[in-house]
């Protein structure tokens, strides 16, 4: 077939060493992971080096710890670095570009996060394709080829309708693959997604999970036809487990989650054995920290990024915001690197109760998995500390009695929580297209 030369043509215009770079990681996918941490820790060297000699804000940092480059050797090692947040960052914009920006090639994003603020940061061209490389061979665990047909239903995060028409065309066709907005969800919007689907015949969807059930529940039920496809690739969302069950039921394929972050260079994909997600070695390190910021062997805790190769913008325990369940087990593919249980969540996604308890988001979502008989879609707003907004998309079938209940089992967390249920005609999506369960307020 001409599209997987076509394909690598493409990204080799952009990075001539794109093409060796993703069979090399195609390769160390199988290496021990005493041998991808030698290698990560080797880069890390390299990383610590540089950020200390030609970037103001850790030179200043590591001067004030009493640091050096060779006090950092290993990853355990990173535990004697503050961790790194947005703010921090935007505190001292100025401190984070390197000695030699101007010298170098990269790119300048921005990112909402959970609170819908623009940050901006900068990537490294080598570090961009680095990604591609590992995002592709992350959709090699679900039986992805380089130049298969793949359609996108995302939003911005994902690059869909961020730009020109014939920018746009050009990288589809060079691509192989189709943009379907996730802002355009509308009965004739899901029609056409359908024609399109239809005529391109992709071997698998990539999108937001909440966007690709939403199209699965439209198709069927308006018994609409569409290719068979080989997998659904999950990114950006938390892929709930009946929501899993329900995209493999109705498009009749297996579904393959992802957790990425661009920004601090994290990834981790999902293989065919479905027992957790391979976490990325050869673009970042991911740490799973406790509430002292200590590493965890195994368990819940936040998730920190410290990147290998983002030379135009180094971020060494880059608070994501998100929680990662680790665990200490092997995966049965064969794959010996960590795997990731699950993303649980933005820390914005933990309830607070009046009197200060903390209460995940998740609890939430299995009461609706259990009493939300009829709800197609909601989301819970804690606007203040005594006070929860629940939005409910009704369908037909939804019987208002349930609400009793599930006011009342809300109320056995905390009595003082003030529940009102508000029904709405949809939900109202972020800036970026993705939908959230639970929505935190507070300041």
């Amino acid at each position: 077939m001409y599209h997987k030369p076509l394909f690598i043509f493409a990204h080799l215009l952009g990075e001539s060493s794109f093409y060796s770079t993703y069979k090399r990681v195609v390769h160390s996918q199988w290496n021990p992971y005493s041998e991808l941490k030698k290698d990560q820790e080797k880069q890390l060297r390299h990383m610590i080096s540089f950020a200390c000699d030609n970037v103001p804000y850790y030179h200043k940092l590591f001067n004030e710890l009493r640091l050096t480059p060779s006090d950092i050797k290993t990853i355990e090692d990173l535990e004697k670095i503050p961790t790194l947040t947005k703010d921090t960052i935007k505190d001292n914009w100025e401190d984070f570009k390197p000695v030699g920006l101007d010298t170098m090639k990269y790119y300048i994003y921005s990112t909402g996060g959970s609170t819908g603020t623009p940050f901006q940061y900068r990537q490294s061209k080598y570090d961009r394709f680095l990604s591609g490389a590992m995002l592709y061979r992350g959709w090699g665990y679900g039986g992805y080829e380089l130049g298969d047909r793949m359609v996108f239903l995302a939003g911005t995060s994902l690059d869909v309708g961020s730009r020109s028409i014939i920018i746009n065309k050009a990288h589809e066709i060079s691509r192989n693959i189709r943009r379907l907005s996730s802002f355009d969800m509308g009965p004739k919007d899901m029609h056409q997604y359908a024609k399109i689907i239809n005529s391109f015949k992709p071997r698998s969807i990539r999108g937001y999970a909440s966007s690709v059930n939403f199209f699965a529940n439209f198709i069927d039920e308006n018994n609409i036809d569409i290719p068979p496809l080989q997998a659904v690739f999950t990114t950006a969302e938390k892929l709930m487990p009946h929501m899993r069950k329900n995209i493999e039921d109705l498009l009749g394929c297996e579904v393959y989650d992802a957790y990425g972050l661009n920004d601090g260079g994290v990834g981790a994909y999902e293989c065919a054995e479905h027992n957790g997600l391979h976490i990325d070695t050869e673009r970042s390190i991911m740490e799973i920290v406790d509430d002292d910021s200590k590493q965890l062997e195994e368990g819940v805790g936040r998730i920190l990024a410290t990147s290998l190769h983002n030379y135009s913008m180094p971020f060494i325990r880059y608070e994501t915001g998100d929680i990662g369940h680790l665990l200490n087990e092997e995966c049965g593919c064969g794959r010996k690197s960590k795997l990731l249980k699950e993303v649980m969540g933005r820390t914005a996604d933990i309830l607070v109760t009046p009197d200060g308890r903390y209460v995940h988001g998740y609890f939430l979502i299995y009461i609706f998995w259990d009493y939300g008989k009829g709800v197609r879609e909601y989301q819970v707003v804690q606007k203040k500390v005594d006070k929860l907004v629940i939005k409910i998309v009704p369908e037909d079938n939804f019987d208002e009695k349930q609400l009793d209940m599930i006011r009342e089992i809300i109320k056995s967390k905390s009595s003082e929580w003030d529940v009102e249920f508000r029904f709405v005609d949809e939900i109202e999506r972020t800036k970026a297209g993705k939908y959230k369960f639970i929505i935190s307020e507070l300041v």
